[in-house]
């Protein structure tokens, strides 16, 4: 396994636990917006066969925002733009005589954007039910740096159409709520496909103050591309994706509208792609 190989999930990771897809939709001109800084330092990955390799130190970083809209009652716009986007590697330094052995580099730029609409296909009695269409457009670098593989982006052009079942509900007077999606995302330039699903679930432990949320994310290459994902142009957003992904995320409104947030995603499984957690911090305005 090379480093060519290692997937740093800059776009597709951080998009699946951003965009947990508010399966309410807004009414007209309400809507929900997110500024966030994000980080991934890995090193090591897992192979194409499950189990985790070694690779030298890369890190992944970038400013987002997240943002959906009321048009209607029912539909929605929904926006990810990560505005910068950085990926590095580190020195690599021989442990023996303390030599470079291959210097650092670091690449800047746009990264991927998403932007979608949504429908509200049902919402009664604390049950919503959503579907939401997504562009994935290739903004961001597919190739980079001195070997081609620091990335920032795919290359590919996607569709993903998705599903999404919501519920409220209180417990004892504590209120909850659960989310679920399926989807399917059309890859192109030779990309497998993929099946994606998550769950979310969440709890008010501070009256319109204090949000604690738990996410569980998969996807599932259905490996009909001819992409080969040992090499994939050099680039680290490979072909064949595949991942159990875990995460957790606190929210505090400081006023009914403004709030922070702080999130941790971790994965239990995967397949060519980085093996370390990433953490992410954000300011958020909700418009009710």
């Amino acid at each position: 396994m090379t480093i060519k190989k290692l997937v740093a999930t800059l776009a597709i990771i951080l998009f699946s636990f951003q965009l947990s897809f508010a399966q309410w939709t807004k009414d007209k001109g309400k809507g929900y917006y997110k500024v966030s800084a994000w980080y991934l330092e890995s090193d090591q990955h897992y192979t194409d066969t499950g189990d985790k390799d070694p690779n030298a130190t890369r890190t992944n970083f970038n400013f987002n925002f997240y943002g959906q809209y009321g048009l209607t009652k029912k539909w929605d716009l929904i926006a990810y733009v990560p505005f910068f986007s950085r990926t590095t590697q580190n020195d690599v330094v021989s442990g023996t005589t303390g030599d470079v052995l291959t210097e650092g580099e670091a690449v800047n730029s746009i990264g991927d954007i998403d932007l979608g609409i949504s429908y509200g296909i049902f919402n009664k009695n604390s049950w919503a039910l959503s579907a939401t269409f997504t562009l994935g457009l290739p903004t961001g670098k597919s190739e980079g740096g001195s070997d081609g593989s620091f990335q920032t982006g795919d290359g590919e052009f996607n569709q993903l159409v998705q599903l999404n079942l919501g519920k409220s509900f209180n417990i004892y007077n504590q209120s909850f709520y659960g989310k679920a999606y399926f989807g399917f995302n059309n890859r192109t330039n030779d990309f497998s496909d993929q099946i994606t699903t998550g769950i979310e679930f969440g709890t008010q432990l501070i009256k319109n103050k204090f949000w604690l949320i738990g996410r569980l994310n998969t996807i599932q290459s259905l490996h009909n591309g001819s992409l080969n994902a040992q090499n994939s142009q050099g680039s680290i957003f490979a072909n064949n994706i595949e991942y159990v992904g875990i995460g957790g995320e606190a929210s505090y409104y400081i006023t009914k509208k403004l709030g922070v947030s702080l999130n941790y995603s971790s994965l239990l499984s995967g397949k060519i792609i980085a093996a370390n957690p990433s953490i992410s911090a954000g300011v958020f305005l909700d418009i009710k």
